[in-house]
């Protein structure tokens, strides 16, 4: 199972949505991040998302999903891959049954 999976796992309670109703994503990875103990700024970092989640945000992770995801920039966490990350994920997540703000989707 790869990692976006995982991700729509955690937030849609399956490996895809298939609720007649849209998943309030903002409602669910909001309710997640109330529970860590640091505040994460999951809506704009995926690394925060990731931990929001449950999930391992190291630096193989993230570059594990990138390759994933068809990242085609240089690996290594750099801000542009996390953000690239974020927003595809985001968008992914969206495509899939999610509801999703507009300011984390790709323009």
């Amino acid at each position: 199972m790869g990692i976006l999976s995982t991700i729509f796992e955690k937030i849609f309670g399956t490996s895809k949505a298939s609720a007649m109703e849209p998943v309030d994503v903002e409602k669910v990875v909001a309710a997640a991040a109330a529970t860590k103990k640091e505040k994460l700024n999951w809506k704009e970092s995926i690394v925060d998302l990731m931990k929001a989640l449950d999930m391992d945000s190291s630096l193989n992770s993230r570059n594990a999903l990138a390759k994933e995801l068809g990242y085609t920039g240089a690996l290594g966490g750099t801000a542009e891959m996390n953000i690239w990350l974020h927003k595809t994920v985001m968008q992914k997540i969206a495509e899939n049954g999610g509801k999703v703000p507009a300011s984390m989707l790709k323009k």
